[in-house]
């Protein structure tokens, strides 16, 4: 808030310190509006430099317009659908439910979700407007009212087009200008909390506006909707994470039998030396702390690295040998196969990494994400050289980066392969699979117009706005697509939540079995004990931001401890730059030395 205050210091801010929804801040808005028109515009939007003058002169010149919608286009130049939609009746609803829209887009009858009958670059009178960009004349909001708070998100839109055509006022989608809609960043459209959120305001519009056994219907169809879509959302979820590690399992369990039967035959000279009794409950249980101790380790994030593997299966082998040497000796049947196994499990993770990687499997993409990118950067030379160092401090290792210059004049960086009107050829012959528009020297009408024509080229799209330290793209509906930011070891990088979980775990469990030594030290001796068990269990974490919900910060859990000394008295604005600090560049070994050096304080 205070950088919007400091840029824009003539607008009239509106501050709130909770989320309201939807309808409630957008209403604040409104009723300080003092215009003709009002405009409900989506923050994850690009609109083009002539798209105000081109929507004013259409309502103005159609008195009987009382809102208008745009043309919206995602990440990739791909149009929206939900830029024009119908009424969600109940017979709408189960068309849509069932599949019957998608089947057949061009039937007036089962198209009607989202109008996908009516030709998207042409103009059209529609029922319903998109929150995203919905234009509206104030006299119409002054007769027919403003959003309903009754909504928190999702909806408010379709009962607010509703109520302008049954105020005598017409909504119109607009074909002749477009805007860039990056949808997808607040709600993923696949998650269970869209599928209710979403389906659960369609339930109040309809309680709303239909008739009693209208609502009815449209009720069942919407619980049948969530149940359906929840329970499909689940099962997806549950394949996609799980798939992989199933077929993990499946291939290192089935090594490790052959294994042993080779090792028998070889080295023991006859086979099923070994109880079968005991490899069935032992070679279940390597397996899995080969794949557990891989998985904290890093060996299924994405890029994936080589180090990260051996080092999950080796420390799983240093684990199995030291729990294998504390067993009785009628369990410990072979070091060897340990030893064997470990090899073939770590063998096992190299080769089917390179076979995922070379049939194209996007989260198996070898050694990082982005290594197979080929990118062209598209501004003045001042704005590619700050691009490209941007580039340069990320995660980002691109196999090629090129320049096309927007400026007529003599180009001599070395990175040059074309200019503005030649990127169509520039894609072709230098293979680009991404293209990074610098907005400072580029307008964006002329990136949506690229974006547009390219977009069957298979080319991604990023915007680098000026000034910025990110670049920014999203590339579908239902993904929030990349960030490129300055590398940093962010708080909230899954191997640092592992690795911060693990540290939690073992301080904890050491804390406790020598809690008779460690309490002494401690002020409050019962909180001591409780602080353990709630880090233990996962309710709190040794050390973070206290017990203050930050959300401009990583989201973690309450700490004991803050990141600083506990007699240190600091003010607000250095809390902020300490914690700002702190999960910027995460360090696992400061943790550690900041729970010894304040052991006393752990009862807070």
């Amino acid at each position: 808030m205070a950088l919007v205050k400091e840029k824009f210091p003539t607008i009239k801010l509106i501050c709130n310190s909770v989320n309201t929804g939807f309808a409630v801040a957008n209403n604040q808005a409104i009723k300080m509006a003092a215009g003709e028109y009002v405009l409900l515009l989506n923050p994850d939007t690009i609109v083009q430099e002539d798209t105000f003058a081109k929507t004013l002169a259409f309502m103005d010149s159609h008195y009987d317009a009382g809102g208008l919608g745009i043309k919206m286009l995602d990440g990739k130049g791909n149009f929206l659908p939900e830029s024009k939609r119908g009424l969600p009746t109940p017979a709408v609803a189960f068309y849509k439910i069932f599949g019957l829209s998608k089947l057949f887009p061009n039937s007036k009858k089962f198209g009607q979700y989202h109008l996908t009958y009516l030709d998207k670059n042409q103009t059209h009178e529609v029922p319903v407007l998109s929150g995203a960009f919905m234009l509206m004349r104030k006299e119409t909001l002054d007769k027919v009212g403003l959003l309903d708070e009754t909504f928190f998100m999702y909806g408010e839109d379709i009962d607010l087009s509703y109520r302008i055509t049954e105020g005598g006022y017409k909504n119109y989608y607009f074909a002749d200008s477009s805007i860039i809609h990056y949808k997808g960043e607040s709600t993923k459209k696949s998650s269970v909390n869209y599928v209710i959120v979403f389906y659960k305001a369609m339930s109040i519009f309809a309680n709303k506006h239909f008739s009693n056994s209208n609502a009815k219907l449209f009720n069942f169809l919407i619980h049948l909707a969530i149940y359906l879509r929840a329970f499909v959302a689940i099962v997806a979820r549950m394949v996609k994470q799980l798939f992989y590690p199933a077929i993990d399992f499946v291939i290192i369990l089935s090594s490790l039998y052959l294994c042993k039967t080779v090792y028998e035959i070889n080295f023991k000279l006859y086979p099923n030396f070994y109880s079968k009794e005991i490899l069935n409950l032992f070679f279940p249980l390597y397996t899995l702390v080969w794949m557990t101790f891989t998985y904290f380790s890093g060996g299924y994030d994405t890029p994936l690295k080589l180090s990260k593997l051996i080092r999950g299966v080796l420390t799983g082998m240093g684990f199995i040998l030291v729990i294998y040497s504390l067993l009785p000796e009628f369990y410990r049947f072979s070091r060897a196969l340990i030893l064997i196994g470990s090899l073939v499990t770590l063998m096992i993770y190299i080769v089917t990494r390179v076979l995922y990687n070379f049939i194209g499997i996007k989260q198996f993409k070898w050694f990082n994400a982005k290594s197979g990118n080929r990118i062209a950067i598209i501004g003045s030379e001042q704005e590619f050289e700050r691009v490209h160092q941007l580039l340069k401090q990320t995660r980002i290792r691109a196999n090629f980066i090129g320049f096309i210059s927007n400026e007529n004049n003599g180009i001599r960086n070395t990175n040059y392969i074309g200019h503005f009107h030649q990127i169509s050829e520039a894609i072709e012959i230098h293979q680009i699979n991404e293209i990074i528009f610098c907005a400072k020297d580029i307008s964006s009408a002329n990136i949506i117009k690229h974006m547009v024509t390219l977009v069957t080229k298979g080319v991604e799209f990023k915007i680098a706005p000026p000034e910025s330290l990110s670049i920014i793209g999203s590339n579908s509906i239902d993904t929030a697509g990349d960030l490129y930011i300055i590398d940093v070891n962010n708080i909230g990088r899954p191997e640092n939540r592992r690795s911060k979980r693990l540290l939690d775990i073992g301080v904890s469990v050491f804390l406790l079995l020598f809690s008779i030594v460690f309490i002494f030290f401690q002020k409050n001796k019962i909180n001591f004990i409780k602080n353990c068990l709630l880090v233990l269990f996962g309710y709190h974490t040794w050390v973070g931001f206290g017990k203050q919900n930050r959300k401009d910060l990583p989201s973690i859990k309450p700490s004991v401890l803050l990141p600083m000394d506990n007699s240190t008295f600091l003010t607000n604005q250095n809390y902020d730059t300490v914690y700002f600090n702190y999960a910027k560049d995460y360090q696992i070994n400061s943790d550690f030395r900041h729970i010894i050096k304040n052991i006393k304080y752990l009862g807070n």
